[in-house]
């Protein structure tokens, strides 16, 4: 299955305009080809990702919200999402896809990098961020994902001198790149080619920030 059938965005369409616990168990049966359908589809792909890179497992997540705490009291998310983990400790960042009618979008990088991990990364652009703007300017990761996109401090954190010529890369909180994908692109037969290029566009900006972050500062290797 390297393809994504109409009937998949029609189903998840017409769960976000009846996203309630009556309909959703009058069309189980539905609903349980349309998932058959999203994990071969991400099957697929995992094996495709294997043929470039090292993946450890893959994740498709539950249709099910969590609405404990949330406003939002809606019980399914009307998308099907997974996620790629990257094998052993020296290749870091993961992959991710969500398919949703209108909003659907691949990414990778580092969501909620650990505080040692965000020290660590903020260091390495304190002392010489002309790698990662030359990753990040790069004409095919431009293309794919636009800019590097992330939530960020609005000044500089603390032990940073604000006045660094590359704060606006220091202030960030996460790594990530994104790509979206209309409707149209989704059901396209390229669709599955362009999410490969999409992942593979990736790899110098992952072999990058593995290497900074299973380093010290002075390049010696902190993996035991």
């Amino acid at each position: 299955m390297t393809s994504i059938s109409k009937s998949t965005l029609d189903f998840l369409t017409d769960l976000k305009e009846n996203n309630n616990r009556d309909w959703f168990n009058e069309h189980k049966p539905e609903f349980q080809i349309e998932q058959k359908k999203a994990k071969d589809f991400y099957n697929a792909l995992m094996e495709q990702l294997k043929t470039h890179d090292e993946i450890d497992k893959f994740k498709l997540f539950r249709i099910y919200r969590d609405v404990r705490f949330s406003h939002d009291k809606t019980p399914y998310k009307p998308h099907f999402a997974g996620s790629f983990s990257r094998a052993t400790k020296r290749l870091r960042g993961g992959y991710y896809l969500r398919i949703r009618p209108g909003e659907s979008f691949l990414a990778g990088g580092f969501w909620e990098p650990n505080k040692e991990d965000l020290l660590r990364i903020r260091k390495e652009f304190e002392m010489d961020a002309s790698e990662i703007r030359e990753i990040i300017s790069n004409k095919i990761f431009v293309k794919c994902f636009g800019e590097l996109k992330g939530n960020a401090l609005k000044t500089a954190p603390r032990g940073f001198n604000k006045e660094h010529p590359d704060m606006d890369l220091i202030r960030m909180k996460q790594f990530i790149v994104v790509r979206d994908f209309t409707d149209k692109e989704v059901l396209d037969p390229n669709f599955f080619s362009e999410l490969d290029k999409s992942y593979k566009a990736m790899r110098p900006y992952f072999d990058y920030m593995s290497e900074i972050l299973t380093t010290d500062l002075n390049g010696e290797s902190i993996i035991d």
